[in-house]
């Protein structure tokens, strides 16, 4: 069964930087596509970074610049390091995977795989 894992939430300092994590398992993670969505209070969740198995990435407008995606294969986990925070980053973040980077892209509702959500609280 998939699980994914979330890790390094917590409260920063406007400015500030994170680096998140979140740990596969039950999935052959090289082959997979990973992202990372957030959903503030009141708000649908969006897509804030992806990574392909070949590492193609995609930035939501609203991160670039200041969000890097990455992977590491050999430990089944991928990160986000955040930079340059603002109280707008604020939301409860998840982890998600699919074979299919198109589908986390186009047809997010469809993904199957997702993490608990790590809270990530950003003070003015």
């Amino acid at each position: 069964q998939v699980q994914l894992v979330e890790s390094g939430g917590g409260l920063v300092q406007s400015g500030g930087s994170l680096r998140l994590s979140c740990s596969a398992s039950g999935i052959i993670f090289s082959t997979n596509a990973m992202a990372w969505f957030r959903q503030a209070p009141g708000r649908q969740r969006e897509l804030v970074a992806a990574i392909s198995s070949d590492e193609r990435l995609y930035y939501a407008d609203s991160v670039k610049g200041r969000f890097t995606i990455s992977r590491e294969n050999a430990k089944s986990t991928v990160y986000l390091q955040m930079s340059s925070m603002a109280p707008e980053d604020t939301a409860v973040y998840y982890c998600a995977a699919d074979p299919s980077f198109e589908l986390i892209l186009v047809r997010p509702r469809r993904v199957d795989a997702w993490g608990q959500g790590t809270l990530v609280t950003v003070s003015s």
